[in-house]
C-alpha cells in the first residue's frame, strides 16, 4: 500500500469511525487509483477522490408510524447523496435490520463508480432504514413507507434524486412511497425507479441486475474463447438478483445449482431448471417462504443450515465453473475463496454488491481467474433504471426485446471499458482496476470542469 493510500486511509478511518464496510470500499478503490495519481497528480492536487469519499449530504430522519395494532413504531430513515457531478443522485432504498450509515455510506460510494460506468448520466446516492419488512403484512408496510417518504420526498425529485429498491424494497414497497410522494407533490414525475409497468415502470427492470451479472460473465468468458454453455454455477441468495441470473443462466446453457436465504442454502445437483425456479419465485416472491421448502419439494435436492459458528460458507465449497454471489456484502471470505478457486470455479461475477472481502479478492486476482466485481458486473440493474428514467422522460415505454438488448449493450461497454482501462494502466486482465479507474475517470473529469464546489 502506497504512503498515499496510507495516509488516505488513516484519515477516513478517524473520520468516519465504526464504519468498516466503507473504510474496505474506500480501501479498494484508492489502491486501484493509485496508478492513476502516478500519471495525473492533478487529481491528487484536487483532491478529488478526497471529495467523492466525502457525501455531498447526510440526510437522517425518524421515521414514526403506527402499527396494525395501534402501537406507535419509530424506526430511522436515511438517504446519503454521494456525487451529482455526472446527474441526478442515483441509487437503491434498502429496508433491513442491519442498516446502519456506514453500511449506506459504503453502497453510495460504490454506486458512484458503478452509475459512471454504465454510460449514463446518473450521479451515486443510498438510502434506507432499519425497518424489516419481512413478516409484516402489506398494511404495515404501507404505513411505513409512506411515514419514510413523508420526509424523503423534500429531498428527491427526477431531477435531483431518483431512488429505486433494493433489499427489502421491491414492487410492492416502490408503489406506496410513489403513491405517497404523488399526494404531497401533487405531480407525476419519475422519481422513483421500479415502478409498475402500468404507471411508468419498465420492462426487465426487475431482472436487469441478474441479467447483467450474467452478461457479465459471459462476456469476461468470451475473453478466453469460452461461453456459459455447459457451465456449472453457484448462486448465492434466493432474492430478485438471484433468481433472475439463474434464468439467464438456463437461457445461456448454462446449469445453476444453488441458492440460499439467511437459514441456509439447497444445493441441486441436477440444476435449478425453469419449473424449479418458478417453484423459488412463488416461494419468495407471493409466499415469503424459506428456501428449505425447495428441498422438500424435489428429490434430489439438499439442504444445509447456516451453521453462524463456521469460518466459511459450504455453498462455496462445491465442484463449479462459475460461482455469481448474489446475496449482501462480504459473503465470501478468505476461505470462501480458496475453497472456489480449489474446486474449480474460474469466473465470479458479483451480483451483490461488494460481497467479497478484500482478502479474498487479493486470492481471486493472484489466482488469474475472471473476477467481475460487483460494480461493474452487477450495473445492469441501476442502468436499466436509467433506461426507465429516459422512458418517463419521453413519456415512452419501450419493448421487452429493446430493454433487453440496450442492457446487453451497456454490459458490453462497461466490459470493455474495464478490460482498456486496465491494459492502459499496465494491470491486463484486472477487472477491479479497470473499474475502480473507469468509474473514477469520468466522474474526475466532470469534478475538476465544475470547480470546488
Amino acid at each position: 500500500m502506497s504512503d498515499y493510500v496510507k495516509d488516505l486511509m488513516a484519515e477516513v478511518k478517524a473520520k468516519n469511525p465504526a464504519q468498516p464496510e466503507f473504510h474496505q470500499a474506500v480501501q479498494e478503490v484508492a489502491e486501484s487509483l493509485a496508478l492513476v495519481f502516478e500519471r495525473h497528480p492533478e487529481y491528487r492536487t484536487a483532491k478529488i477522490l478526497e471529495r467523492i469519499i466525502e457525501p455531498e449530504r447526510v440526510l437522517t430522519f425518524r421515521v414514526a408510524w403506527v402499527d396494525d395494532q395501534g402501537e406507535v413504531q419509530i424506526n430511522r430513515g436515511y438517504r446519503i447523496q454521494m456525487n451529482s457531478a455526472i446527474g441526478p443522485y442515483k441509487g437503491g432504498l434498502r429496508f433491513h435490520p442491519s442498516v446502519t450509515l456506514g453500511i449506506l455510506k459504503f453502497l453510495a460510494f460504490e454506486q458512484v463508480f458503478k452509475n459512471s460506468l454504465t454510460t449514463l448520466p446518473m450521479g451515486g446516492g443510498k438510502g434506507g432504514s432499519d425497518f424489516d419488512p419481512k413478516g409484516k403484512s402489506d398494511l404495515k408496510i404501507m404505513r411505513f413507507c409512506q411515514a419514510f417518504m413523508s420526509e424523503l420526498f423534500r429531498h428527491v425529485g427526477p431531477d435531483t434524486d431518483v431512488p429505486a429498491g433494493d433489499i427489502g424494497v421491491g414492487g410492492r414497497e416502490i408503489g406506496y412511497l410513489f403513491g405517497q410522494y404523488k399526494k404531497l407533490r401533487n405531480e407525476f414525475t419519475g422519481v422513483l425507479t421500479g415502478k409498475g409497468l402500468n404507471w411508468g415502470g419498465s420492462l426487465i427492470r426487475p431482472e436487469a441486475t441478474g441479467y447483467g451479472a450474467t452478461y457479465f460473465a459471459a462476456e469476461m468468458l468470451t475473453t478466453r474463447g469460452k461461453t456459459l454453455e455447459g457451465k456449472v454455477c453457484l448462486v448465492s441468495g434466493s432474492g430478485n438478483v438471484a433468481q433472475y441470473t439463474v434464468e439467464k443462466i438456463n437461457q445461456l446453457g448454462g446449469k445453476a445449482v444453488s441458492l440460499s436465504d439467511s437459514n441456509g442454502y439447497i444445493y441441486d445437483e441436477a440444476g435449478i431448471d425453469k419449473d424449479k425456479l418458478a417453484f423459488v419465485m412463488e416461494l419468495k416472491n407471493v409466499r415469503r417462504g424459506r428456501i428449505q421448502e425447495y428441498a422438500d419439494k424435489f428429490k434430489g435436492a439438499v439442504y444445509t443450515p447456516l451453521d453462524a459458528k463456521m469460518d466459511s460458507n459450504p455453498l462455496w465449497n462445491h465442484k463449479a465453473d462459475c460461482a455469481f454471489p448474489s446475496a449482501t456484502q462480504n459473503e465470501i471470505n478468505a476461505k470462501d475463496a480458496q475453497n472456489l478457486i480449489r474446486n474449480g470455479v474460474c469466473v465470479v461475477s458479483e451480483g451483490a454488491n461488494m460481497p467479497t472481502t478484500i482478502d479474498g479478492v487479493k486470492l481471486f486476482l493472484d489466482a488469474k481467474i475472471l473476477y467481475g466485481p460487483g460494480k461493474a458486473a452487477n450495473a445492469g440493474g441501476v442502468a436499466t433504471s436509467g433506461l426507465e428514467m429516459s422512458q418517463n422522460s419521453m413519456r415512452l415505454g419501450w419493448t421487452r426485446e429493446e430493454v433487453d438488448n440496450r442492457l446487453r449493450m451497456i454490459m458490453h461497454a462497461i466490459h470493455t471499458t474495464c478490460v482498456e482501462t486496465a491494459q492502459r494502466f499496465g494491470t491486463p486482465g484486472n477487472y477491479v482496476n479497470g473499474a475502480n479507474i473507469g468509474g473514477f475517470l469520468k466522474v474526475a473529469d466532470a469534478m475538476m470542469d465544475q470547480g470546488v464546489v
